[in-house]
């Protein structure tokens, strides 16, 4: 039996080897007549497949040679106007990058005295730097196309070439510009396929990009924000409000995250530097005046809330805001067991300038009655005002039910 399968073995190496003589045969027959090259190119990367096969420099070479014919097939009706998919062109450039870049390494594997003596490195490096704008002219394309996968491998693979040793004759990193802003459209389309370690593969290279720096590190803070890196997230924010700090993204994401914390006084820190930049910025100024209110600081919620008012009237969180502020005090006074004449006279004051705020509120919001039902209810209550009472506590009662 032993005997046996040793001899469909020794059968079996002759045959593989004629399957693929063939096939190599036939897809250079192909490739002289510019015809029936996909099927080449799939035949070739099959054969590449097989461990027998993996170092073939045949294989490697005739299957470059296949996708630049289907290239430059492309290419020519593209230059004669006849139909063509353009984006085609493009997957065919990254198409010969790669298999060059794959062979390059078996090329330059030591010989039998280990020795690296590159055969095809120069010649196939000299071949493909005259396609390598290509590679960002199809990242722009694919862009515009909104096709984020395609787009990423082109810039991907343009950044690529100034590390391969395949390029080593040549000095891509001087070529600055076009690499800074390759690596932040990299960085955006890995963002907009939510692919956080593509996002940040290129990141040192992108932050270069001064064009495009408010939008990376908005998009470098998602990306942290989706990885769950509290620290890298905060650090990022905060550098882009500092560069940044009229771009409504870092302060509002600031407000948001320390306002979850209650961290009340971090966010009038960033709400007062906002104010130094933009003294009437209703942004920074509604974000101190939410954060003083809920510090307890009550007059000087009421004045920042007047100040935005004067500013834009129909924001109706701000006379929410302003009218608690004053609802609060009477509630503080109102405590009191043993009232004197002076603290009842200051907490009905306190309720009567709270009204007008919070009716206004009401009126601006109606959908918010789980905000504005109860304070009214209490001021009605206080300044004896019985058809209001009366009204505001059936509409109570009717949305208890």
């Amino acid at each position: 039996m032993r005997h046996l399968f040793f001899l469909c073995v020794l059968l079996a190496f002759p045959l593989s080897i004629t399957a693929q003589k063939k096939e190599l045969s036939t897809a250079k027959a192909n490739l002289k007549q510019g015809k029936n090259l996909e099927q080449s190119e799939k035949d070739m990367r099959k054969l590449l497949e097989q461990p027998a096969n993996r170092q073939n420099e045949k294989i490697w070479l005739t299957l470059f040679d296949i996708v630049k014919k289907q290239y430059d097939q492309g290419n020519e009706k593209l230059y004669l106007k006849q139909n063509y998919d353009t984006a085609k062109i493009f997957q065919l450039t990254e198409k010969m990058f790669d298999v060059l870049e794959r062979f390059d390494s078996i090329d330059a594997m030591p010989d039998g005295n280990g020795i690296v003596k590159p055969k095809h490195r120069k010649k196939h490096a000299s071949l493909l730097n005259d396609y390598r704008p290509n590679l960002y002219n199809g990242g722009r394309y694919f862009v515009n196309k909104k096709n984020y996968k395609e787009g990423f491998q082109c810039y991907d693979m343009y950044i690529g070439c100034t590390t391969m040793p395949l390029f080593e004759q040549y000095r891509y990193e001087s070529d600055s510009t076009l690499l800074r802003e390759a690596a932040y459209w990299a960085s955006f389309c890995a963002h907009q396929q939510k692919d956080t370690e593509a996002t940040l593969s290129h990141k040192d290279l992108a932050l270069k990009d001064q064009a495009h720096h408010n939008s990376l590190l908005q998009i470098l803070s998602d990306t942290y924000l989706l990885k769950g890196d509290t620290l890298h997230y905060l650090e990022t924010l905060n550098e882009g409000f500092q560069k940044y700090t009229q771009t409504p993204y870092f302060f509002q994401n600031l407000v948001q995250h320390y306002g979850v914390l209650q961290e009340w006084k971090t966010i009038l820190k960033y709400a007062n530097q906002g104010i130094e930049v933009d003294s009437v910025g209703v942004n920074f100024l509604f974000s101190k005046c939410a954060a003083l209110l809920n510090m307890g600081r009550y007059e000087e919620c009421i004045s920042v809330g007047n100040k935005i008012i004067a500013i834009n009237d129909s924001i109706a969180e701000i006379y929410y805001n302003v009218g608690l502020a004053h609802f609060n005090q009477a509630v503080l006074l109102d405590k009191n067991v043993k009232k004197t004449a002076k603290q009842k006279n200051q907490m009905m004051e306190q309720y009567q300038k709270a009204r007008p705020f919070m009716e206004r509120y009401r009126a601006l919001a109606p959908d918010k009655q789980q905000q504005w039902a109860s304070p009214l209810y209490t001021i009605y209550l206080n300044l004896n005002m019985g058809k209001e009472f009366e009204e505001i506590d059936k509409l109570i009662r009717q949305n208890s039910k």
